[in-house]
């Protein structure tokens, strides 16, 4: 649809109101140098009707447009169409953000960074892909950002992703309230147990086969105290039958099993199996306990939040995998 179809149609939108353009104010703009003067008087030789500006209510500020309403100040016009938003102002922000990515002059990397770096802080509880597909980003840079933000994350256990989804971001808790719907309601199905403890259908399913096997919920360090609600008698985690402690893993030495998936065409011969690669060749680098001295005492409870939710990442990834293996064997018995 072109720009005048799209103005046609928003003269019926019920949402689109036309206002005196002396009762706007300029908005909050990602743009760090201001208007751009050139593509404001290409505007105004356009013959056609503009699309509408956003503006939120409240201030009557314009969200996203500014452009357009400068254009129209420029062909002499006394009034333009708007669509109002009503929201808070860091949303308002966000919806600007939005905007301005998806349509019109498009922003500098630096202003998507900046504008990415403010929505980190304003909205901590929206994923990296989210917040990548508002700014116009990837979701490895929002992360990098996120990392170098001093405020932004620390107390929040959940984030909303591009999909509307809560996840959260250490399920250790989720685990115990899906074992404690899944002992006062065992017939309930994965999904239903899911939504109530704001996990994924397969880690309630893990947490069912723990609870069957007469395991803790959640993996915790062979040196961790058991948990206790007074000094007397020992608590028992809700819905275990016993507490055997957590699985032994299989120790294997890292090195032969690279050099072994290193060789593998095809793994090697695609992106993805490059990618999956170098994550496992990070990793391997990385478990050394001689690295626990170089991060700093202010750093600590970051990094291990971090730490926590990338082995629960991996662990969710084996137990996939190892369902598939097993999936395939049932079909080939």
């Amino acid at each position: 649809m072109n720009q005048s179809s799209a103005a046609h149609d928003a003269s019926h939108d019920p949402r689109i109101e036309r206002v005196p353009i002396s009762s706007l104010l300029p908005g909050d703009s990602p743009r760090s140098e201001g208007q751009d003067q050139k593509h404001i008087a290409r505007l105004a030789e356009i013959e056609e009707p503009l699309p509408p500006i956003l503006v939120e209510r409240r201030s009557m500020r314009v969200i996203d447009g500014i452009h357009r309403l400068l254009a129209m100040v420029l062909r002499g016009q006394e009034t333009i169409e708007v669509e109002f938003f009503d929201g808070s102002t860091e949303d308002a922000f966000l919806r600007g953000v939005t905007a301005n990515v998806t349509h019109g002059l498009p922003l500098s990397h630096a202003d998507r960074k900046a504008a990415a770096a403010r929505i980190v802080t304003s909205h901590p509880h929206m994923s990296d892909r989210a917040i990548a597909r508002a700014s116009g980003l990837g979701a490895k840079t929002v992360a990098a950002i996120r990392r170098m933000s001093s405020d932004a994350g620390t107390c929040v256990n959940a984030r909303v992703g591009s999909d509307g989804k809560v996840r959260p971001l250490n399920s250790a808790e989720g685990r115990l309230k899906a074992a404690e719907v899944l002992a006062e309601r065992p017939e309930a199905s994965l999904r239903e147990v899911a939504r109530l403890a704001g996990i994924s259908p397969a880690t309630v399913s893990d947490v069912r086969k723990r609870i069957a096997l007469g395991e803790l919920p959640v993996t915790v360090r062979a040196d961790a105290p058991a948990p206790h609600k007074d000094t007397d008698t020992p608590a028992q985690e809700p819905g275990v039958r016993g507490n055997r402690g957590p699985r032994r893993l299989e120790q294997v030495d890292p090195t032969p099993v690279l050099k072994k998936l290193l060789r593998d065409p095809s793994l090697r011969h695609n992106e993805e199996g490059r990618n999956l690669l170098r994550l496992l060749q990070q990793n391997a680098l990385a478990m050394s306990s001689e690295l626990t001295v170089v991060v700093p005492p202010h750093c600590r409870e970051l990094v291990v939040k971090l730490a926590r939710q990338y082995a629960e990442t991996w662990y969710e990834f084996a137990m996939e995998l190892d369902k598939r293996t097993q999936d395939a064997s049932r079909r080939e018995a």
